[in-house]
């Protein structure tokens, strides 16, 4: 059983999901960035060069049967370019632009108070707590003499 339950925690823990979660969208995705190219990209490419693809565009050779072909790689950092000047605009930015949206109305939270004023305030709260106990006489609040706080101003007159 010890096997089914190591299995079981793995699987079930965040990283896991989260990557499980990731390659689904990313399959998902996919299809985005083919209808991005097929519907937006190649229609563009056609219009600047005259053909969709420029990969046969510019051959070298044949030098001993072999062939460079310049079109092949111009075409495919041509493609990339596009698709992620298209990826950009069209996804990232509104992306970042609803994120920066949701931050301005959530109020940062307080930073936590530095180890020496935190141990101040447990002197303080200590110091109160032994006041309060020590004075159950008449005028004692329990919170300091003369019912103020410890170590405030009004302790002193």
């Amino acid at each position: 059983m010890s096997v089914l339950n190591g299995f079981k925690e793995f699987v079930l823990r965040g990283n896991a999901i989260d990557l499980a979660v990731g390659v689904v969208i990313g399959a998902a995705f996919t299809s985005i960035v083919t209808a991005i190219v097929d519907g937006l990209i190649s229609p563009l490419i056609a219009m600047i060069f005259g053909k969709p693809d420029i990969s046969n565009m510019w051959e070298i050779g044949p030098i001993n049967e072999a062939t460079i072909n310049m079109g092949l790689i111009l075409n495919a950092i041509l493609q990339f370019l596009l698709v992620a000047v298209a990826i950009y605009f069209v996804i990232v930015l509104p992306m970042n632009h609803l994120a920066a949206r949701r931050k301005q109305d959530v109020e940062p939270e307080p930073e936590a108070p530095a180890e020496d004023v935190r141990v101040l305030q447990e002197i303080r709260d200590l110091l109160a707590a032994q006041a309060g106990a020590a004075g159950h006489g008449p005028g004692a609040s329990g919170a300091g003499p003369a019912g103020g706080t410890l170590g405030g101003p009004t302790d002193r007159l």
